[in-house]
């Protein structure tokens, strides 16, 4: 095997058991945490995807912003009895654990038993397209008029917002 296929099969590993761990977790500060280490291996998987720009987007904002957010409001609820929490077994729980067993046996077929014959080549060009300086060159020169117009009503949506609270604190 090749010193990419252990990296790629290594970090789907690592993303598929942390992804399992945020379910199965009873803490939610550790489960949130997994899911942290989820959000970072997919970026790896971005990048050996030779997609660097949405791997560090991703990152960036999955990882750093959104999990923030997760974390104060996991921490304002302060979530100090998990037994109540705790679900009994009913008949929905045993339909999702009969889905899961046979959408992963559906995995196994598909990854075990069909040939890739039916898969594409890839493009000449398609490990550059991925890169921060192709997309840097086709945002500012096919899509530079889009890309103004969201600048603008990004301003515009950041002083409303300073307005609305400059008020709010002169009251």
């Amino acid at each position: 095997m090749l010193p990419e296929q252990i990296i790629t099969y290594s970090l789907f590993l690592v993303a598929v058991i942390s992804a399992v761990m945020v379910i199965v977790s009873r803490n939610p500060i550790n489960s949130a945490l997994y899911l942290v280490l989820n959000f970072f291996t997919l970026g790896g998987l971005y990048l050996t995807l030779n997609a660097q720009f949405i791997a560090m987007v991703h990152i960036l904002v999955y990882a750093g912003a959104i999990m923030v957010l997760f974390l104060f409001v996991i921490m304002l609820l302060n979530l100090g009895d998990e037994k109540q929490f705790v679900e009994k077994l009913n008949k929905k729980n045993f339909v999702g654990i009969f889905l899961s067993i046979a959408f992963f046996a559906e995995l196994v077929y598909i990854f075990a038993f069909l040939s890739p014959s039916g898969a594409k080549a890839l493009s000449l060009n398609s490990v550059e397209i991925g890169t921060v300086e192709y997309l840097g060159k086709i945002l500012f020169t096919s899509y530079v008029f889009p890309f103004e117009i969201t600048s603008f009503l990004l301003l515009a949506s950041i002083i409303g917002a300073v307005i609305l609270a400059k008020k709010k604190n002169l009251e």
